[in-house]
Order: structure tokens, then C-alpha cells, then sequence
């Protein structure tokens, strides 16, 4: 799957409608963003079955301020609706498609318990 542009008005439905969806928080005129971006479109192909979304802090303000994304860029995992990976900085494609694999075995039933236990 190619990586899909989000926005405030698709944002629910995107992470709805995909068990994972990995977020790359960026701005047209930010470097390091733009070297991240091929490793993002690149790793995005090794994965078809993991959703991954591009969200332009420029023009999503409030998106961004929601989560708090302080640093460009930033990399966002949610899995079953749930942030498992929230990160600044500029990733390797060999760490990136690692963090997919981890993620993708993640028992969330132990995740919902550990949220359950700090709340």
C-alpha cells in the first residue's frame, strides 16, 4: 500500500478502518523530513497490509497539536486504535521495517491491561 495523505476529516476513518496505521508527522520545508519521507514510501511497499499515513503539520495544526508533535518529524503508530509508538526523529529504513515487525506481534489484550492498571 502507498502511503495515503491524512487529514482532520479522515483521520477516524483511517484509523477505523486499519488494525495499524503508522503516521509520519512532516512540513514541506523541514530537512530531515525530507529524507525520511523515501524511507517512509519505501517501507510502506515491504508492508501492504499496514496503513501508512502522512500527515502535514502545516496544514493540519489541529491534528498535530492533538498529539502533541512538538518535532518534525515524527513517527506515530497506532495499532487497534491505540498509540503503541509515538517518536521524534528521523528513522533507518533497517529500524523502521523492525518497529513494523514488533508492532505487528504486539499482544493488545497485555497493552489494554497495562492502560487499564496505570489508570
Amino acid at each position: 500500500m502507498a502511503t495515503i495523505a491524512v487529514t482532520a476529516e479522515n483521520f477516524e476513518q483511517t484509523i477505523t478502518e486499519n488494525d495499524i496505521v503508522i503516521v509520519d508527522f512532516w512540513a514541506p520545508w523541514c530537512g530531515p523530513c525530507k529524507s525520511f519521507g523515501p524511507i517512509f514510501e519505501k517501507t510502506s511497499e515491504k508492508f501492504p497490509d499496514i496503513c501508512f499515513a502522512k500527515v502535514n503539520t502545516e496544514e493540519e495544526q489541529a491534528l498535530a497539536n492533538h498529539f502533541q508533535i512538538r518535532s518534525i518529524p515524527t513517527t506515530m503508530i497506532m495499532k487497534e486504535q491505540i498509540v503503541v509508538f509515538l517518536e521524534a526523529g528521523l528513522l533507518p529504513e533497517e529500524a523502521l521495517s523492525d518497529l513494523m515487525g514488533q508492532v505487528k506481534a504486539l499482544d493488545m489484550d497485555k497493552v489494554r491491561a497495562e492502560i487499564e492498571a496505570q489508570e
